[in-house]
């Protein structure tokens, strides 16, 4: 016999949201009990704690305390805490950051030891455990100013330096170029690589300090005009977040003084461009001997964490003109060269600058290169930008152009073809291969038709166009 009460209605009620209650507040409930298992451990544990203030006792600016508020404020507990500070840089948007307020912790982890970190009065306080100070406190200190380096590394604005009106003298400005390695067109292998080389190198002190080495990398950028060389560079001082110091040689002494003036005012995490190599080794200015000791005489040791990149507007061939002693490593570590645009290159650019994968034309394109076509990447970039309300447009511009940069048998064909009279074969030649007016449709075919054009009948008295036809099975010419 069961007995409907209001009473024990009531008592299942009370019994079903305490229930419920106890569930969703598991969370809370554990974070309660760690919170009292951290009381109960500080009670039983020695700690000892580390002032690190903001000034010296001389007064002048504590390195540590600058890396350890960096340090500090990107620590993930910091955003769980139950107080902070909110602030904006102010130089970029969105740049938000979170700074430990006045009488609050955060909580860090390092080899598997805990440590907290207080603001004090304006001192930050690094608390640890008394057992673990002998093996953990140096290694985290160094760790501290690794990643502090890193984070203000990634955050400072990178600048332009050029040299300035008067004597040898530099002058900066923001550089805000957009380039960056995801949308620099280049071979994806080659690019990968080259990225993973300036990562090594940017990580790389205590590695080329072990080698008794200068920590500098240099690199050789060759290529016909247009091809990215300079956009490249650009990508590569955004990767580092290097400032970047344009060594215009024209503007040096000849014995070279100047030269070595402008490099020791550079600084650390930089990129020191020379552009035009070629042409400054030939002419007259600072000489061969100069900018050789400029490339890796004692000079251009004085100073470290630097890249320098040389560029030469010759391809491969024009490469040979260049003394050995030039390249060799040393002055040239690595080489990289940037070829006139391909397929692969162009699909990257169609991506960049039209937001195409892929198109019904680009078979068509692919076609043209595959004849040996080529234009700069920096001339396919201003098609797309001229057509960039139209793909299709922009694909067909492109196919004209490739088509005016054809290999020499091609373009003779052409040219033997606007010179026959007989309009009659001309039109069934059109008929024969689609319309040509824009260049953009049938290419592969017209370009195999037009090849038997300029096979004319010897000692034909006849003027206009010798009468012809395509072996279609065989693609020879039949009298």
């Amino acid at each position: 016999m069961v007995v409907n009460s209001p009473t024990s209605l009531l008592v299942a009620v009370v019994g079903g949201v305490f229930f419920v209650r106890l569930v969703l507040s598991f969370k809370s409930l554990v974070f309660w009990l760690g919170r009292w298992w951290r009381w109960a451990e500080e009670r039983t544990q020695a700690y000892q704690s580390f002032e690190i203030p903001q000034r010296t006792e001389v007064g002048e600016d504590n390195p540590l305390y600058r890396c350890a508020v960096t340090y500090v404020a990107a620590l993930p507990s910091l955003e769980h805490a139950d107080s902070a500070m909110l602030f904006s840089s102010g130089r970029k948007p969105n740049d938000f950051f979170l700074l430990l307020g006045p009488g609050h912790s955060a909580v860090d982890f390092f080899l598997g030891a805990r440590v907290t970190w207080s603001n004090v009065s304006g001192r930050l306080v690094l608390r640890l455990r008394r057992q673990d100070r002998t093996r953990f406190l140096r290694p985290y200190l160094q760790h501290v100013e690794s990643v502090a380096d890193d984070l203000e590394l990634r955050r400072r604005d990178v600048r332009l330096y050029t040299l300035s009106g008067g004597g040898p003298r530099w002058r900066s400005v923001s550089f805000t170029h957009p380039a960056s390695m995801e949308t620099v067109a280049m071979d994806a292998d080659l690019k990968s690589r080259v990225r993973a080389d300036l990562e090594f190198f940017l990580k790389g002190r205590a590695y080329y300090h072990r080698l008794g080495r200068v920590w500098r990398r240099s690199y050789l950028l060759y290529g016909p005009p247009g091809t990215g060389k300079s956009t490249f560079v650009a990508a590569m001082a955004k990767l580092l977040c290097y400032d970047i110091y344009d060594v215009d040689l024209s503007r040096v002494s000849a014995d070279g003084t100047d030269l070595k003036a402008l490099l020791l005012g550079t600084t650390p995490r930089s990129v020191i461009l020379v552009e035009d190599l070629d042409r400054h080794l030939k002419g007259k200015g600072v000489g061969e001997v100069g900018i050789l000791n400029f490339m890796d005489g004692v000079f251009s040791c004085c100073g470290e964490e630097r890249v320098m990149v040389f560029t030469m507007n010759s391809d491969g061939g024009g490469m040979e003109a260049v003394e050995p002693a030039v390249l060799r490593p040393g002055r040239l570590d690595v080489h990289i060269h940037f070829p006139l645009c391909d397929f692969t290159a162009f699909k990257t650019l169609a991506n960049n600058y039209l937001g195409l994968k892929d198109h019904k034309l680009y078979p068509q394109v692919e076609e043209v290169f595959q004849s040996g076509a080529r234009i700069s990447p920096a001339e396919v970039g201003e098609i797309m930008i001229a057509n960039r309300g139209s793909p299709s447009r922009a694909l067909k511009s492109v196919i004209s152009a490739l088509q005016q940069h054809a290999p020499s048998a091609s373009r003779i064909n052409s040219a033997a073809c606007r010179r026959l009279s007989d309009g009659g074969a001309w039109s069934r030649l059109e008929n024969s291969v689609g319309d040509s007016s824009n260049g953009a449709m049938g290419f592969g075919k017209e370009f195999k038709k037009l090849y038997g054009l300029i096979r004319m009948r010897s000692g034909s008295k006849k003027e206009g166009a010798v009468p012809v036809e395509l072996d279609k099975d065989r693609s020879t010419l039949k009298n």
